[in-house]
């Protein structure tokens, strides 16, 4: 397993929370979502365990402390 594989599993389990908060919290505020949330509910949980691992195979090499280094040293 290579480290940005390791990085963006524990990412993931984070980026998946702040996504379903996101959802959750849209789908409850807004009035129109909020009457059908038996089905908008489980959209926002789906949508967020497919988009986590994408997000956070991104965010991942940004958070080695390599990607740092080079980015003081430019500096």
């Amino acid at each position: 397993m290579s480290v940005r594989f390791q990085i963006a599993a524990l990412l993931s389990l984070m980026v998946n929370a702040v996504i379903f908060g996101i959802g959750a919290i849209t789908v409850l505020t807004i009035p129109s979502l909020n009457a059908d949330a038996k089905f908008w509910l489980p959209v926002a949980v789906i949508a967020s365990i497919v988009l986590s691992p994408g997000i956070s195979w991104f965010l991942a090499p940004r958070l080695r402390n390599r990607y740092w280094q080079k980015r003081t040293a430019s500096n």
